[in-house]
């Protein structure tokens, strides 16, 4: 059936969702302003989705589906507001990891951001782009002496040591070429986050950073300070997980950071200038959601850290956050085309597109949830309990496990999967061979390709028979 095939439905102009939870949404046509990019709106005629002023058929016609989708006005926009609601005595790290590109990087030096690269590949994208090096951190619990002699010869900004391991070789480097880099330690607070298993870092027994209640924090500040002419410590790391929607970890990281460093104070005289409180605030991936304000995170951190320095003599350091997807991921969708739909009497429809956990592996590893609309019109049908499925050989293959669609959603249709920009195209892979979507930037009614769509001959290219 093709994608004209069925009658437009009533007009709905910018109207905005519910997502795929619970009991029926009245309207299915509604996409909630809190989980879709701010350039989302429904044609008043047809009920498409228009994206950032791009009806998302031309999209599909034009750059085919799969594909990523990202709102450069309002990717930019959630990028000042973080560097905004920060201020000038603090500093807001984009995490590269979430999703990065040369585009992106170039858009975050433009807005003012620092940047976190945590392998050796993302260190190339953002040097590729020009950003400025000594805005940039490096991260990672098992650099390579080549990625960290590429780091120290481009002159990165701070590198944050894991490991004693990583203390000595980087001291080696850094004296093998006559200078002083600057680092910062990351340590585990020992806070658990309210998050998955899986994405939760501050706990103790996990691969990141050095404990501060066994020790080995304290132990890691002195092998430091004994390379001090070529390693310069400016002050302490934490993250203690992702997707978090109050500040009450934060607080209680904040509290024992700052006991950290009095103690640091007390046994070496010194002060370290720097706090990093990491990222990990999350987004609305449903109505169920509820992310503060940005400029409401950014006065509770702030005063957080604030009050336990005052508390403990300190003079404040200087502080830095990391967001990622938060800045990334609410611009971004998922573009598809509907193929199969296979009803189950009594259970729920199954809704299969052309992609899968290949582009959207969350849904699998963490139980993620998302929200999915028809977009390619307008539907004044039943609502159907469904689950969109991918095209992989795996019953896991499930992108969003609970939505409520049409009843008429039929082959041919487009869905979009919100708020899909972080960590879906970084993390997505080539199982079944599948080829990787592009990712098209939208602005202002004009579209383009940041990273161009595989192809076969890509993936035949690394096969050397």
């Amino acid at each position: 059936m093709s994608r004209s095939a069925h009658p437009a439905g009533p007009r709905y102009a910018d109207v905005l969702p519910e997502g795929g939870h619970g009991a029926a949404p009245a309207d299915l046509n509604r996409l909630d302003q809190r989980i879709w990019p701010g350039g989302v709106a429904r044609d008043a005629e047809s009920g498409a989705l228009t994206f950032a002023g791009v009806d998302v058929r031309e999209l599909a016609s034009e750059f085919g589906t799969p594909a990523y989708l990202i709102d450069e006005d309002d990717w930019r926009r959630r990028a000042r507001e973080w560097v905004e609601a920060f201020g000038a005595d603090a500093d807001v790290f984009y995490a590269g990891k979430s999703f990065l590109s040369v585009a992106i990087a170039k858009w975050a030096a433009e807005e003012g951001l620092h940047l976190d690269v945590c392998s050796g590949g993302e260190l190339a994208v953002a040097l590729r782009a020009g950003f400025p090096a000594e805005r940039l951190g490096f991260h990672g619990n098992n650099k390579s002496v080549a990625e960290l002699e590429r780091a120290v010869d481009a002159g990165v900004g701070r590198i944050i040591v894991d490991s004693h391991d990583e203390i000595e070789r980087l001291a080696a480097i850094a004296a093998d070429r006559g200078v002083r880099q600057r680092v910062m330690l990351r340590v585990t607070p020992g806070v658990e986050a309210h998050t998955h298993e899986f994405i939760a870092t501050a706990h103790e027994d996990q691969k990141f950073g050095f404990s501060l209640a066994g020790g080995a924090a304290a132990e890691a500040v002195a092998r430091l300070l004994k390379h001090a002419d070529h390693l310069e410590l400016t002050g302490l790391h934490s993250h203690i997980g992702s997707q978090i929607f109050d500040t009450a970890g934060f607080e209680v990281a904040a509290h024992r950071l700052t006991e950290a460093l009095a103690a640091i104070k007390r046994d070496h005289g010194i002060e370290l200038p720097e706090l990093d409180l990491g990222g990990g605030l999350g987004i609305a991936y449903t109505e169920g959601d509820d992310p503060a304000p940005v400029a409401e995170t950014a006065r509770r951190l702030k005063e957080i850290v604030a009050r336990e320095c005052d508390a403990a003599g300190l003079t404040r350091p200087r502080l830095s956050v990391e967001p990622g997807r938060a800045i990334a991921g609410p611009p971004g969708i998922t573009l598809y085309e509907v193929g199969t739909v296979k009803p189950l009497p009594g259970l729920r429809t199954y809704v299969s597109v052309d992609g899968g956990m290949s582009d959207n592996i969350r849904t699998a590893l963490y139980d993620a949830e998302y929200t999915a609309a028809l977009v390619s019109r307008s539907s004044t049908a039943v609502p159907v309990l469904s689950r969109v499925v991918g095209k992989h050989c795996e019953s896991g293959d499930i992108v969003v496990r609970d939505a409520w669609l049409p009843g008429d959603t039929a082959p041919g249709d487009l869905l979009a999967i919100a708020a899909t920009g972080a960590y879906c195209r970084s993390m997505a892979s080539n199982y079944n061979h599948l080829l990787k979507p592009p990712v098209i930037a939208v602005k202002d009614g004009a579209a383009r390709t940041i990273v161009r769509r595989e192809t076969e001959d890509d993936l035949l290219g690394l096969d050397l028979g």
